[in-house]
């Protein structure tokens, strides 16, 4: 977002805003030393490691502007004493009707046609010889069970398929399965999981492989859950009939990764989450946030267990 556009939402607050001269790790280091609140980076490109809490001295409040926590060390910030909050749910929606879409295109070959077409192919026979199939036919399998994985199920329901999940917790509604009978019962595996240290390579070589052949993948959650050779992997073995992506181990994904190329990947940047109304409802959320913590009302969606009252540190320089 421009400089300007910022200086517009935060002005009426009193507050001086400042943003990094340079867009690397340096530049954020070397903008820390006098802020009291700290809007971090919506695109997860600049990280908010302990180097960071340690070069804000007055470092009194960090407000995400996005739901995943996975580029701050909540750790060194919670050490600290520094309350963080996210921007929970607001891209519930956007991220599963990007799972929809995803499923639908692969089962159907959309953009491999739409390739074809403006090659000067007819693909009329080929796109059904690839393996086109009706959804309602197909059973889901959707790997984590928050808000996303929810929506995701709902909207499948609607459309008659079939849905199985897998969490770390069991929800009241829908059908629980172990994740090995998920893996090699689903056709489609719709990965919505966090990214944790328990969940980091979730879906190795070894898991893919349990997966039923000729099946889908479509990861909306993070790159490295499944990562990327293994995926790759499994594509040119044929266990996998196609995969999409909208996340990769690391962003961007390199100019020459052999993924930009396959023709059975259906490639995003990142965006699932990213319509108008979802970063409408992360401004929203983010100005709100910190307007309260500049008048001394509590902040919402707290992460870390800080009092959600943002205490000014006194400047003594």
């Amino acid at each position: 977002m421009a400089e300007e556009r910022l200086q517009e939402m935060f002005a009426p607050m009193g507050v001086e805003l400042s943003v990094p001269a340079v867009r690397d790790n340096a530049g954020v280091l070397e903008s820390l030393r006098d802020v009291d609140i700290v809007i971090g980076d919506y695109t997860g490109v600049l990280s908010f490691q302990a180097d960071a809490v340690a070069a804000a001295p007055h470092l009194a409040f960090l407000q995400i502007p996005r739901v995943g926590l996975d580029s701050f060390d909540l750790e060194a910030l919670t050490t600290a004493g520094v309350p963080v909050a996210n921007t929970p749910g607001v891209n519930t929606r956007a991220v599963a009707e990007w799972a929809l879409a995803a499923t639908m295109d692969l089962s159907r070959s959309l953009t491999w046609a739409d390739r074809q077409m403006r090659g000067g192919a007819w693909p009329q026979f080929d796109t059904t010889a690839r393996g086109a199939d009706e959804l309602g036919s197909r059973r889901i399998g959707i790997l984590g069970m928050g808000s996303i994985g929810a929506e995701v199920m709902r909207l499948f329901d609607a459309l008659g398929s079939p849905v199985v999940y897998w969490s770390r917790r069991r929800r009241a509604e829908g059908t629980f399965v172990e994740v090995d009978e998920l893996l090699t019962t689903s056709d489609v595996v719709i990965v919505c999981l966090p990214l944790t240290p328990e969940t980091r390579n979730f879906l190795d070589a070894e898991r893919l492989g349990m997966m039923k052949d000729g099946a889908l993948l479509v990861n909306v959650a993070r790159g490295g859950i499944a990562p990327d050779d293994a995926v790759l992997a499994a594509l040119e073995s044929g266990r996998l009939k196609g995969a999409a992506l909208d996340v990769y181990e690391q962003e961007p994904l390199s100019v020459g990764h052999p993924l930009r190329k396959h023709e059975n990947v259906l490639l995003s940047c990142h965006t699932a989450g990213a319509t108008r109304q979802s970063l409408q409802r992360i401004f929203s959320m983010t100005v709100e946030n910190v307007r309260a913590a500049v008048e001394g009302e509590p902040v919402s969606n707290i992460v870390n267990g800080i009092s959600p009252v943002v205490a000014r540190r006194q400047h003594l320089d």
